[in-house]
């Protein structure tokens, strides 16, 4: 199936610590024009996870890849992988997927410019960008890879981050209006809010 132009995989943790970023990437894909999709967009027992990931990748020309969450958990004293494997499922795609896939283009992101080195080092040589764990950092490099990527002319990442706060101090009341709740939201939630407020606050 032929990529999206308009689409952007985002690949990144989905526990609490990380929500803020993830939340500001979101906001940010679609206040800049683009859609947003992730495994947390469906949730259907009948089909396998690492195939719905595979589908979605495949339909999306455009990537981000959060590569930060490397911490031992807690119970099992192991790291967590989907992060990295669900990158080299993007990048095969990208290297053995025919014409349309070779098209693809992705950003990844860590903490900081050169820890990747050392745990994840096939990928040295990629263009890494760190985000410090500040979401308005994450919103810069992911305003300033689609300009650079898709050639567009963008508002500028200042701007994004801006609106982006604005947008979270409304999030409470609108969680309230939508009778839903705000510590609890799922990924369609969010998605639903965030395109009704941009609807209201061009």
């Amino acid at each position: 199936m032929p990529e999206d132009s308009d689409k952007v995989f985002i690949n990144c943790p989905f526990d609490k610590g990380y929500q803020p970023i993830f939340e500001a990437i979101v906001f940010s894909v679609f206040d800049l024009g683009f859609s947003v999709r992730c495994s947390l967009e469906s949730d259907d027992s009948g089909e396998v996870r690492i195939t719905k990931i595979a589908r979605i990748i495949e339909q999306c020309k455009f990537g981000v890849h959060d590569i930060s969450e490397v911490k031992l958990d807690k119970v099992n004293r192991l790291p967590r992988f989907n992060m990295p494997l669900e990158l080299g499922m993007f990048l095969g795609c990208k290297r053995f997927g025919g014409k349309i896939q070779a098209r693809k283009i992705c950003l990844i992101l860590d903490t900081e410019q050169y820890r990747y080195q050392k745990y994840i080092s096939d990928i040295a040589g990629q263009d890494i960008r760190a985000h410090g764990n500040k979401p308005e950092a994450a919103i810069v490099a992911v305003r300033n890879w689609l300009a650079s990527a898709s050639k567009r002319k963008l508002p500028g990442g200042a701007a994004i981050a801006s609106r982006w706060k604005r947008f979270i101090v409304d999030l409470p009341e609108l969680c309230i209006k939508a009778r839903l709740d705000r510590k609890d939201l799922i990924f369609k939630d969010l998605t639903d809010l965030i395109l009704a407020w941009l609807e209201n606050n061009r």
